[in-house]
């Protein structure tokens, strides 16, 4: 009878071993072209989506990229980093958002090194919905109907784009929501966004832009409906209209260059300041600042 009860006891405290192990997640796991979800997204055996990988993930723990390979839609609701390292890590989906962002607001979400296509029908490559901060860096943007990069944030969110390209979209970069406490701001530095609608639009909040370049966007290369958009160190090429700022918005831009757009700076109510060290040349209708000049 003892013997009998110590292996019933030894089956239950190995079962329960194997359950804990199944249910266990890691600081880092890993995804691969020619993984399987069923697998523990170790090193050895990894993942075949990040869908798969996110759920064996720690919060603040991180997503690494094996080899090549497309791994699909994700919602992300917790803090995070996605690292496409060094190889083509795509995201490649049709009628849908690429990745939803909805984690809590003190979460950090990184996407670094990962390639967004919507196939021609894709919503937006990433929609933002809330978080703490959100860093995208290095990251290729194409396919979308929508934005490629979606902020729709109701609570205060900073989020930074960083050596990234976006081609094509309504909006490449947009801050679309219109109420709610702020802070609201985004930083642009080293992007460029090309054949979309409008380059950058915001409805609320801040766009910080450096070293970055707009070109070809057929509306507007970027826009202040509402809020502020300032601009250094930066190009708008043969954009619709380069700049232009409607009533309760404003951009104020500083070594910024205007070349063959259909409109330089439109005159859509707003405020538009400049530094007075800006360059402007081949504009069907060049324009002008209309707010007070910015001090050096």
């Amino acid at each position: 009878m003892k013997r009998f009860l110590k292996i019933v006891l030894l089956s239950v405290v190995v079962a329960f071993g194997f359950a804990a192990t199944a249910h266990a997640q890691a600081t880092r796991t890993w995804v691969s072209g020619v993984g399987d979800d069923a697998n523990p997204c170790s090193r050895t055996a990894p993942c075949k989506t990040f869908a798969g990988a996110i759920a064996k993930t720690t919060a603040v723990g991180e997503i690494s990229v094996l080899d090549p390979g497309g791994f699909g839609a994700l919602t992300i609701t917790k803090a995070i980093t996605l690292s496409g390292g060094g190889e083509l890590a795509s995201i490649l989906v049709a009628g849908t958002n690429g990745i939803v962002i909805a984690a809590g607001p003190t979460d950090t979400v990184i996407l670094r090194n990962l390639e967004f296509h919507g196939s021609g029908s894709g919503l937006s490559g990433v929609l933002i919905q809330s978080a703490g901060k959100v860093i995208i860096d290095h990251c290729t943007f194409q396919g979308f109907t929508a934005d490629n990069v979606e902020i729709a944030v109701t609570s205060p969110t900073y989020v930074t784009v960083l050596d990234s390209v976006m081609t094509g979209g309504a909006i490449g970069v947009s801050i679309d929501s219109t109420s709610g406490p702020g802070p609201v701001v985004a930083l642009l530095k080293n992007v460029t966004i090309q054949g979309a609608g409008v380059g950058v639009q915001t409805m609320r909040g801040v766009v910080d832009i450096t070293h970055s370049t707009f070109q070809n966007n057929k509306t507007y290369g970027v826009y202040a409906s509402v809020g502020y958009i300032n601009m250094a160190d930066s190009a708008l090429a043969f954009n619709g209209t380069a700049i232009q700022a409607s009533t309760g918005g404003s951009v104020a831009i500083s070594n910024v260059s205007l070349f063959n757009n259909g409109v330089g700076i439109g005159s859509g109510g707003g405020s538009v300041q400049s530094a007075g060290n800006n360059l402007s040349a081949g504009n069907t209708t060049p324009g002008a600042p209309n707010g007070a000049a910015l001090v050096q």
